[in-house]
């Protein structure tokens, strides 16, 4: 394995957390620029925050949606409507209050959640290949170890990682 250049930014002048959430950025980028070649490109980073609660046949209505995002009922239907018009989601009759719908991925949804771990896989791979799986899982364990102390774990656990305030 060839060894890693030096960094080209002056990383010693950015803390611990500017750093990942920059290296974040940079994933998520690249994440997307793959979703855009497989046919996603109308799909935001701001989606994958609905389509957290929807993946696993969960189907809560768009009030459920709104508690678990800490956003408005309002915010929420706007974003359940953009992603209902792009078709990757549909509103359904609640088997049990005929009143209430319940919010589901259609096959497109399943498909973009597919292609979007895909590009994950990828990424992971590639970063594998480039600078040793071993380190990679080191570095993942200590982001992981980060996140717990900072309070973060737990709400991905619950997959209720809310978008930024």
């Amino acid at each position: 394995m060839p060894e890693p250049s030096p960094p080209t930014v002056a990383t010693d002048e950015l803390d611990v957390g500017s750093l990942a959430l920059f290296v974040g950025f940079a994933a998520s980028h690249l994440v997307q620029e793959q979703l855009t070649e497989e046919g996603f490109g109308d799909l935001r980073f701001s989606h994958g925050y609905v389509f957290q609660h929807l993946v696993n046949d969960a189907r809560p209505t768009v009030g459920e949606l709104a508690a678990k995002l800490d956003m408005t009922q309002q915010g929420a239907s706007k974003a359940v409507v953009e992603l209902e018009r792009l078709g990757y989601v549909e509103r359904i009759p609640d088997p049990q209050d005929a009143r209430a719908r319940r919010v589901v991925l259609t096959a497109s949804g399943d498909r973009a959640v597919s292609a979007a771990r895909r590009a994950r896989k990828t990424l992971d791979e590639r970063l594998a290949a480039r600078f040793g799986a071993d380190r990679l899982t080191e570095h993942r364990a200590l982001l992981a170890q980060l996140l717990d102390e900072l309070g973060g774990a737990a709400a991905v656990r619950r997959r209720s990682v809310r978008p930024p305030a």
